[in-house]
């Protein structure tokens, strides 16, 4: 049995999903403290590919990053690089359609968080550097998590965008999505099912994983009363 749709999927899930995790947070960050119209606007722009067809998303990058676009075109010529029908398109295909999960999340953990903590960790004289890593994101790390595990899960089940943009080669382009879909196909029923749950054990450990993260974190913490002394 050939692994590499396994490792070829793991590696595009793994990469899409470290990018999504800073630019998500970023952007939901950025948005989260705009005027209400503004938020709004790029609230909308920024989860389209959450609604839209994958096939719709991948058509669009076809656009951008086809070899006789601007950008593909440049790319190819400046840096002889491919940006289509290569294993690593189908990173850029898996970040842009797992983004809003992660930039959703985000941005609700952002927006419930109590910003008092920040006004007093500014009282202390801390930086605002110091406040969103040591205050912040500790606070909101359980949307953040939720957001990441997500994202991994959709870049891992992606088909529509990378079928379009990555394509099917065996040993250099196929994912655990275009594996399944070949085998059915071309009728081999018992090689697509392998592959079937091969996928499910994969998103159910994950899945299982952060829950059993988030119970730990919700385990009550022993509260320590103040010691105090009669002055006499």
């Amino acid at each position: 049995m050939d692994l590499y749709p396994l490792f070829n999927s793991l590696r595009i899930a793994a990469l899409s999903t470290a990018i999504i995790f800073f630019v998500g947070i970023a952007a939901a960050w950025w948005v989260a403290k705009l005027p209400r119209l503004a938020k709004g606007v790029l609230d909308v722009v920024l989860t389209l590919p959450l609604v839209l067809p994958p096939t719709v998303v991948g058509y669009f990058l076809l656009r951008l990053l086809g070899p006789r676009r601007v950008l593909g075109l440049w790319f190819l010529e400046t840096f002889d690089l491919r940006l289509t029908m290569v294993w690593y398109a189908a990173v850029v295909a898996s970040a842009a359609v797992a983004f809003p999960l992660m930039y959703r999340t985000a941005r609700g953990a952002f927006e419930s968080f109590d910003q008092t903590l920040s006004h007093a960790g500014r009282t202390l004289g801390r930086s605002n550097v110091w406040i969103f890593w040591r205050v912040t994101l500790p606070c909101c790390r359980q949307g953040i998590l939720a957001g990441t595990v997500l994202s991994f899960a959709r870049a891992l089940g992606e088909y529509g965008a990378t079928a379009m943009i990555a394509g099917y080669t065996p040993g250099k382009t196929a994912t655990i999505s275009t594996t399944v879909y070949q085998l059915w196909r071309t009728g081999d029923d018992g090689g697509a099912m392998k592959w079937v749950l091969i996928n499910l054990a994969i998103s159910a450990a994950v899945l299982l994983t952060v829950n059993m993260l988030e119970k730990k974190d919700r385990r009550p913490r022993r509260r320590v009363e103040p010691v105090s002394g009669e002055v006499g």
